[in-house]
């Protein structure tokens, strides 16, 4: 019997109020649990899914009744015991950018809610704050397993003020943390906030700016991080890595959408497609396009019903990127 793949997600589950861009209202436990469902689905008998995250223990049983609904998803990792756990409020403004109001800031992951996990395959973390995760929990995988990090850059360049209010920030204290990140996942906005200095660019986003990422990704490999990815919207996402202490820049186009329903939880999925693609078949073109269809999935519905099995997942992957055959 092959051994089965086990992937943990680590962060939030947010108690979500959510604005769309048409106006709708729609309520959903967020974050975590947009990877943690799309990657049991993905997996089916073949592999675990262990969310990892602090809660308030009256979202416990509302939390663990959707999980339940796969016998493959563990819940040894949700926590109640400090009784502190997310609460937002989102509205969108258009398909991608949206005000966030934050009433209530979860218990920190440290290194003892994640000692009994060492024997996965890999640890996907997805802070949307940057308090959420401390580094020495990452110092402590790194020691202690074998496990591939996955790390979204969303937590360290999202701040809270005494308001409530969800601000962007620089992420100046990166480089004590790519030591401990094998593979790095960030949107354009964010590899902004991690590499230029121009204050201005914390209010006034340009979505068409993109000659920083070379020098940034080259930077960013060389300080310890094996895979850099940078999504860019509905234009698909590229990947960096060092080939033979050179650059190499692989390009791959997103999953083409007609109709947006909700884009809330859509770079948590790609983070589920990475881990999918980077566990099961260790390759990181692979990887950006299970990422990429796992994305586009989420913003097709107002439930977790958007993810699909293998099957219908491979058969989505196959009609944008012409693949033969998926093993």
């Amino acid at each position: 019997m092959s051994k089965k793949t086990k992937i943990a997600i680590i962060g939030p589950i947010p108690r979500d109020k959510i604005i769309t861009h048409k106006g709708d209202v729609i309520k959903k436990y967020g974050c975590v649990t947009h990877p943690v469902i799309a990657l049991a689905k993905l997996l089916e008998n073949d592999g675990e899914v262990f969310p990892i995250s602090h809660i308030h223990k009256i979202d416990e049983a509302p939390i663990k009744k959707i999980f339940h609904q796969h016998t493959n998803i563990k819940v040894d990792g949700i926590y109640t015991h400090k009784d502190k756990g997310t609460v937002i409020e989102l509205k969108f403004l258009d398909q991608n950018n949206r005000k966030e109001q934050q009433r209530s800031k979860m218990e920190p992951i440290k290194k003892e809610d994640i000692e009994k996990f060492t024997d996965v395959d890999a640890f996907v973390f997805v802070p949307i704050t940057d308090f959420e995760i401390e580094l020495g929990a990452l110092q402590y995988i790194k020691k202690n397993s074998k496990a591939t990090v996955i790390f979204d850059a969303h937590g360290p360049t999202t701040w809270i003020n005494d308001k409530g209010e969800r601000l962007r920030k620089f992420w100046k204290d990166k480089n004590e943390w790519f030591p401990y990140i094998d593979v790095l996942k960030m949107n354009l906005e964010e590899s902004q906030f991690s590499w230029l200095e121009d204050e201005k660019i914390l209010t006034s986003y340009d979505e068409n700016y993109t000659d920083h990422l070379d020098d940034f990704a080259e930077d960013t490999l060389r300080k310890g991080v094996k895979i850099l990815f940078v999504t860019l919207d509905s234009r698909g996402c590229v990947a960096y890595q060092l080939n033979n202490d050179t650059l190499q820049k692989d390009w791959t186009p997103s999953v083409k959408v007609t109709n947006v329903i909700d884009t809330t939880g859509c770079g948590d999925s790609f983070a589920g497609g990475l881990a999918y693609g980077l566990t099961c078949y260790n390759d990181p073109i692979k990887a950006a396009q299970y990422a990429n269809v796992l994305g586009a999935l989420r913003t097709q519905g107002k439930d977790f019903q958007v993810f699909k099995n293998k099957q219908e997942t491979d058969r989505i992957l196959r009609e944008n990127y012409k693949e033969e055959k998926l093993s």
